[in-house]
């Protein structure tokens, strides 16, 4: 008998143990017929089944029911929270599109969303973007990158595109020496950068193997490398290769602080918020609280507490990992 197989995650949201995805349908029906409409069924079943098994019950739903459940889900619900159960239903790869698009479109770009997205998802999850993109829009991804940036920073953007990382967990230490000298004199030991050296080692290396550089290029040089990009680069080029070398540093750290962004000050980036607990949920979201905690001596639970209301924060905490009564 092979052995099963154990996938290791930090997800809050991870595969039901009593899935049935016949039972599933058919309460999520249920929880839409007739006058009024469950929400707390909805949040219950949507919240507690991974992606992939969500798309088994879309899939059932429609030969049931001969009816598409994004679209009688949307039929029913409204506001954030309605954005919240769709983003959950749809592919990973059809939300990032439907984030990548909406950061281009009409007047002006949304950086900061092309940033977060092409730079901490995995290849896998670049090339179904990418491919979900091209389906959904006329034009491909690289197409409206290219038009939508220009100069250091859409080379950024198109060498990620590529998802051309190295996966691996290993450091080798004399191609760590090499790099590290190759950033030095791409920036610090020469009059300019040579922004496209920062390129190359930053999109290509895997994050084990560039938290070594990292190390080093410190010892070297007695300065963090996020000192050196802010003294080398500006502007949107600046804030992508930050963006970068933080994910790498921590992807926990990262988001806890994206995710604070979204919920200080006056008014709520809700369309970040949801992004990031949608994205994270299956990931490290467990890491993510804990750094949210460490950094701001507060829950991400009570954050959200503080910020939103009624059903949108039930179902933020439902995939934060906690029940809402608590």
């Amino acid at each position: 008998m092979a052995a099963k197989c154990v996938l290791k995650t930090r997800g809050t949201v991870r595969p039901s143990p009593t899935f049935n995805v016949h039972h599933d349908a058919e309460n999520l029906r249920n929880a839409m017929k007739g006058l009024g409409t469950n929400e707390d069924t909805i949040i219950d079943i949507v919240t507690s089944r991974t992606n992939f098994e969500r798309q088994q019950i879309i899939k059932a739903f429609k030969s049931s029911y001969d009816q598409s459940l994004i679209e009688e889900l949307k039929s029913e619900l409204g506001g954030n929270f309605e954005s919240v159960i769709e983003g959950l239903m749809l592919t990973p790869g059809k939300f990032d599109s439907k984030e990548l698009t909406y950061a281009m479109v009409g007047f002006g770009t949304d950086e900061h969303i092309l940033v977060e997205i092409l730079v901490t998802r995995t290849n896998k999850q670049i090339w179904e973007l990418a491919e979900a993109y091209q389906s959904e829009n006329s034009s491909s991804l690289k197409e409206d990158l290219k038009s939508e940036n220009s100069g250091d920073f859409q080379e950024l953007l198109l060498s990620l595109l590529k998802g051309n990382r190295d996966e691996g967990l290993e450091v080798n230490e004399s191609f760590a020496n090499q790099d590290v000298k190759a950033l030095f004199t791409a920036g610090e030991d020469k009059w300019g950068t040579d922004e496209t050296a920062f390129i190359k080692i930053l999109c290509r290396r895997n994050f084990n193997h560039l938290r070594r550089v990292f190390e080093e290029y410190y010892q070297l040089t007695n300065k963090d490398i996020e000192d050196t990009i802010k003294d080398e680069t500006s502007g949107t080029f600046q804030m992508g290769m930050l963006a970068l070398v933080q994910y790498a540093k921590n992807p926990a750290r990262f988001f806890a602080t994206k995710l604070y962004e979204t919920m200080s000050g006056i008014g709520t980036d809700d369309r970040g918020l949801i992004r990031i607990i949608i994205t994270r949920s299956e990931v490290d979201m467990i890491d993510i609280k804990a750094e949210f905690m460490k950094l701001y001596g507060i829950s991400l639970n009570s954050f959200i507490r503080d910020d939103v209301g009624g059903d949108y924060q039930k179902v933020l905490l439902k995939l934060c990992g906690i029940d809402v009564d608590e």
